[in-house]
Parts: C-alpha cells; structure tokens; sequence
C-alpha cells in the first residue's frame, strides 16, 4: 500500500511496486483520511506500507500507527527525503522499520521492500548511528549520577576523536566538496589526479559511514567538521 499525496511521485512508487514479479499494489492514496478508510475495511489486507511523511491533512506517523493497530502483521517503511533523519527517527519509533529515498531508482525500491520482507531494514549507516547514539542517551540518562559524568567525560573524548577523525587532506577534499566543486575541479586545485581525489573521498566515506557527497555533508555538518556549518 502506497500513501504519497504528490500524484506523480506516488505513480512513480506504484509503478516500482508493479515491475516486480514478486510484489502485488493492493492500494495507493494521498491523504491520512483515505488511508484510515483503507485500512479500516477487514476486507482488505496489506503486508508492507509506503507512507510519505508530510501528508495535506496529518502526518504519515499517524498512518503507521494506525497500520500497525489494525494490522499488526503489516510492516511499514518511510518514504523520504534527503535531509529528513530527524523525521526518520520519529517514524521509527512510530513503528517503521526503515525508509526508502524519493530519489532512489525502481529496482532500488522494489529490491529494498523484498530485502525488508527477508529480514533486513533499509536503513544507511548514517541513520542506524544517530538511532544507536540516542538507545544509549536513554541508557546512560538510567546510570548512577556518578556513572553519568564518567560518561559524559567519555562523549567528550568522543567529540575530540570526531574533530580529529579526518586528515588534513581528507577535511579539505571534504570542504571542497561541500562548496561544490567536482572531483576534476578538487584535482586542479590540490595538483593531484582524479584518482588521488576519489581515494580520499572513499577513505572519508568510510569514516563518516556514508555513500554519498549529500550524505558526506550532512554528516560532517551534524558532526562538526564543516567551518561555518556546525
């Protein structure tokens, strides 16, 4: 079931339903209302939810909730925009077990819906970190007052390593990227070779667990690396 209020946007996921041989469009609507009616018919019966989040008359949490009451066996994922992790976090704990990006590619779509009725959630190393870090906020706000200021020292040191995580190529190939120069570009100014440029951006993909430029930003923004962006 598809609940996506931009029709072009939602034909385009129905259509990434459709192409798969193994997954069947049972609905697709635009509003919280029509998915409420939907849902509520014991006729009908759903397995996996696509909602958006930002819907004309609520909020795509108020979908998932109501999936998960009336189906409970019904497994929802998020459909998302880049940028949009705080709302990610809130679907989940609403009940979702992962999102899918507005840009992603139908065969992208339809495999990340299969790998999620197999067992996995799609979810980036990005968002899986940020929902990790807030597990153990909760965990420590429950420790001893003494064992809570042993772990802020700790998240303090843990800040220093972040600031320290790059090197000092690493950060300005990181930098140039942010103010949007291309790889060609970033290997003229720094007289090095392309190849030179994509070793440093795959070493800082690794250490900021992302597999995109938009992905890289963001995280480094969020984490303090970016001068001015913090």
């Amino acid at each position: 079931m598809i609940v996506e209020d931009d029709a072009p946007m939602r034909a385009f996921f129905a259509a990434s339903v459709q192409r798969s041989e193994q997954l069947s469009l049972v609905a697709s609507v635009g509003s919280v209302a029509e998915a409420r009616a939907w849902l509520d018919d014991p006729a009908h019966g759903v397995d996996v939810l696509l909602t958006d989040l930002g819907l004309p008359d609520g909020s795509g949490l108020d979908v998932i909730r109501h999936a998960r009451l009336r189906q409970p066996s019904c497994e929802p994922l998020v459909i998302s925009m880049f940028g949009d992790e705080d709302n990610v976090l809130a679907s989940i704990e609403a009940g979702a077990l992962g999102y899918i990006h507005k840009d992603a590619t139908p065969g992208d779509i339809a495999q990340s819906i299969l790998e999620m009725k197999a067992g996995a959630s799609p979810i980036s190393p990005m968002i899986a970190r940020r929902v990790l870090m807030k597990y153990l906020n909760l965990q420590s706000n429950q420790l001893p007052a003494k064992v809570q200021r042993a772990g802020v020292a700790t998240n303090n040191e843990s800040d220093s390593r972040e600031k320290n995580l790059l090197s000092a190529r690493e950060q300005e190939v990181l930098e140039l990227i942010a103010r949007g120069f291309s790889y060609a570009e970033i290997a003229r100014l720094k007289a090095v070779t392309v190849h030179t440029v994509q070793t440093h951006i795959k070493s800082l993909y690794g250490k900021l667990a992302v597999h995109s430029k938009s992905e890289a930003v963001f995280e480094a923004t969020r984490m303090g690396l970016l001068p001015g962006r913090g």
